[in-house]
């Protein structure tokens, strides 16, 4: 399968890579000549400055969607126009204008969306999600979630200040760049029906969006979900706590899953450490596989939009300074 991918930095160079690794052909598109001039040097790819023109030259079945939140719509039904099936990377888009048009006409054309949550393929979240539906703590009570790491060593290639992430304008900012947390509280929790953030600047970042934000999600379930993110502190930090009435789960993210029986006071460790592309691959096998099977994506357009929607909501709470309901 060809597939098209625009944007040519990071997260675009990743997939490219993996879909070579899977067997599958790759074009990229990039406004900037000099991403372009990389991926055609170090990945021996053809690299176009314009989506039409590499579509009508390559004729791709497929686009990846890997430039900045502000764009993603309409790079996405540019590609849909075209015939071709989507990956979106996270997030959907930074608002909603014109999700719901999107969705709509990917149904029409019986195209397939993907979004890039690829925490959803994590094994150590896996094995979390199977443990849950096992029932091997009970109901969950409580989770604490938090992310966090100092933005200029995201990219330290990539000066911080001209990366998405530093822009409002462009969709930046930690909630939506760092909502795959938001979306696997969703995963794991099920659906949110409150919301409460503080979110605001509190470093000397040169920055125009939030780079901390506490978020507090009521879920239907009775549950409640404490998630931390920022792009502030020296040194990565992910992880994931889970309270229940029957025990404990804890995640250390690429290393572990602890499983504390309250019941036995025995305590289980199971070995998660994985590659870490080992995710973006499965995502990018998840996506051939649902277009050659018509199958819908485990990340969907409408999952994607769910979550879009709760970071939005806690955009507003974080503006409001009071909980807002989902």
């Amino acid at each position: 399968m060809k597939m098209l991918v625009v944007g040519c930095g990071s997260i675009g160079r990743r997939h490219m890579k993996n879909i070579l690794s899977l067997g599958h052909e790759a074009v990229g598109v990039d406004l900037n000549a000099e991403y372009k001039e990389w991926v055609e040097k170090n990945l021996g790819i053809k690299a176009y400055g314009d989506v039409e023109k590499a579509v009508a030259a390559e004729k791709p079945q497929a686009c990846l969607v890997c430039t900045p939140p502000s764009s993603h719509i309409a790079i996405a039904n540019l590609a849909l126009e075209n015939g071709l099936h989507v990956f979106i990377e996270k997030p959907l888009s930074n608002s909603l204008d014109g999700v719901d048009g999107l969705i709509r006409k990917a149904k029409k054309k019986g195209l397939r969306v993907a979004v890039g949550y690829n925490l959803r393929f994590n094994k150590g979240l896996g094995k979390l999600k199977e443990l849950l539906d096992a029932g091997a703590i009970g109901k969950p009570l409580y989770a604490r979630i938090i992310v966090a790491q100092y933005l200029p060593d995201w990219r330290p290639w990539q000066d911080y200040r001209k990366s998405y992430t530093s822009s409002r304008s462009m969709g930046g900012g930690v909630l939506l760049d760092s909502s795959h947390e938001l979306d696997y509280a969703r995963w794991l929790l099920g659906e949110a029906e409150g919301v409460t953030c503080v979110a605001k600047k509190v470093s000397g970042l040169e920055v125009d969006t939030e780079d901390n934000a506490d978020v507090i999600l009521e879920l239907k379930s009775g549950a409640v979900a404490n998630i931390h993110m920022d792009f502030v502190r020296r040194g990565y930090r992910r992880g994931c706590e889970i309270a229940g009435e029957k025990g404990n789960l804890e995640l250390v993210f690429g290393e572990k899953v602890e499983w504390f029986d309250g019941e036995t006071k025995e305590t289980k460790t199971f070995d998660v450490g994985a590659d870490p592309n080992e995710m973006y691959v499965e995502e990018i096998r998840n996506f051939v596989d649902c277009i050659q099977h018509k199958k819908e994506p485990r990340v969907d357009a409408e999952e994607g939009r769910k979550t879009l929607l709760l970071v939005l909501k806690a955009k507003e709470a974080a503006e409001k300074g009071k909980a807002v309901r989902v």
